[in-house]
């Protein structure tokens, strides 16, 4: 492997990629703990300090910022405006035939569809700002015991500065991503969340180990090591659905009559179900935080059964919920991104087909059958992964700095073999022999 790493270093042009990746990197980590302008950077690290932050509500979003969120940085949205962006022109596709039409004309129409994307990712970036700028300024981000004001001016223009800088550090990151991956290595969205993620375990390990012992410190270790094992398992778990394709004359050439194959993941829908049901069980929260009485008040019935039930990861109606939203999501997910009759009508157009299976509608069939049954393990796989941080908090009361749970390993898990999968090809177009054996 070190080997295999060192020709890559030797490879011009793959070097060049490698360290202009490793150079948008370093930015975007700088990004992180530059803080924005009429942000009080002290008083920010005082109320971190005072332990006083609600990240269990923002937690999602600090992750996939790096805790740039937090710090109320320039990069503080980090990257999620554009994955929430991605998801819905995705969605939109089953709900607006035009944008399903631009989908199916290829690169041009594609091409349409990434410009929406940004668009939206820049809408959805200044309400973002709006909302991160009115939680800062009410002490709910922080915390409510916050010994400072985070930002100390009230003025209007120090607000609309934060904002316009907030989107536009969204905006930069978003451009980022787009450089990482033109010219440089992997998938640049991708490889800026892998970075965001990466750089919160050595802080969650350290406090781990301070906090509850070496003891905790070396199970969390051993959980994660295994944790890990089980997803790259997974994720590189394959239903492989044979194709034969008949042999045919054009012209005087004679072709067809190869065999390959449909390969249908275990885990089809990544990591975007579990973002779904975070989402999903965040409105609750929200709604009720909007209900709750602030004059002393007794608070509504349904506001406390809430705030008791669906607000606390180690609660077992919300992870039962929770299990269940990640279950419906995949399905759903699923369902939207691979159509089995488009799938059986492109094999039919080429000459393909299943062995033992009737082309055209018993094709459709027979594959919605096979994607029905390879869901189901990959939910609750899903799922199960999921829970592992909320199950933490009740067995080892790590939940705040376990790192080896949830979205934070399947992405990284799932970035991680992609971007090696892509160097190993490069150097198998130059040196015959890759990374991988």
């Amino acid at each position: 492997m070190l080997s295999a790493f060192g020709r890559a270093l030797r490879t011009p042009d793959l070097r060049r990629k490698l360290l202009f990746t490793l150079g948008i990197i370093a930015i975007f980590r700088l990004g992180a703990f530059i803080p924005s302008p009429g942000v009080s950077y002290q008083n920010v690290q005082q109320c971190l300090q005072a332990g006083s932050t609600n990240q269990g509500v923002y937690q999602l979003i600090n992750l996939f910022s790096g805790g740039a969120l937090l710090q109320v940085s320039v990069f503080a949205l980090g990257i999620m405006p554009y994955i929430t962006a991605s998801i819905i022109v995705q969605l939109l596709r089953v709900v607006i035939p035009r944008f399903q039409q631009l989908y199916d004309e290829g690169q041009s129409g594609q091409s349409k569809l990434t410009q929406y994307t940004r668009y939206l990712t820049i809408a959805l970036g200044l309400l973002n700002a709006t909302t991160l700028v009115s939680l800062a300024r009410s002490g709910q981000l922080l915390g409510t015991q916050c010994p400072a004001p985070i930002i100390p001016s009230d003025s209007i223009i120090t607000t609309i500065l934060i904002v316009i800088t907030l989107t536009a550090g969204t905006g930069l990151i978003m451009w980022m991503g787009e450089l990482v991956t033109e010219k440089g290595v992997g998938n640049g969205m991708s490889i800026l969340i892998f970075t965001s993620i990466a750089a919160g375990f050595p802080t969650s390990l350290g406090q781990i180990w301070t906090t509850k012992g070496p003891g905790t410190f070396f199970t969390v270790l051993v959980i994660g090591l295994v944790v890990m094992g089980l997803v790259v398992f997974v994720e590189q778990s394959q239903r492989r659905v044979p194709v034969q394709y008949a042999k045919r004359m054009i012209g005087r050439r004679t072709v067809g009559g190869t065999s390959t194959y449909i390969p249908i993941k275990v885990n089809m829908a990544g990591v975007v179900p579990v973002i779904f049901a975070s989402s999903m069980l965040y409105l609750p929260s929200l709604i009720a935080q909007f209900n709750t009485p602030h004059d002393g008040s007794p608070a509504p019935d349904w506001v406390n059964w809430i705030t008791t039930n669906l607000t606390r990861g180690d609660h077992p109606i919300y992870m039962i919920i929770y299990f269940l939203l990640i279950v419906f999501f995949t399905y759903f997910y699923v369902a939207i991104t691979f159509n089995p009759e488009e799938v059986s009508d492109n094999m039919k157009k080429y000459g393909g087909f299943i062995p033992g299976i009737r082309a055209g509608r018993p094709t459709a069939d027979y594959l919605q059958y096979v994607l029905s049954r390879i869901t189901l393990p990959g939910a609750i796989y899903l799922g199960f992964v999921a829970l592992i941080p909320l199950v933490a908090l009740v067995l080892i009361n790590a939940n705040q700095q376990f790192p080896f749970g949830g979205t934070s390993l399947l992405i990284m898990v799932g970035v991680g073999l992609e971007t090696v999968k892509q160097i190993d090809a490069q150097l198998q177009q130059r040196h015959y022999e890759g990374l991988l054996r």
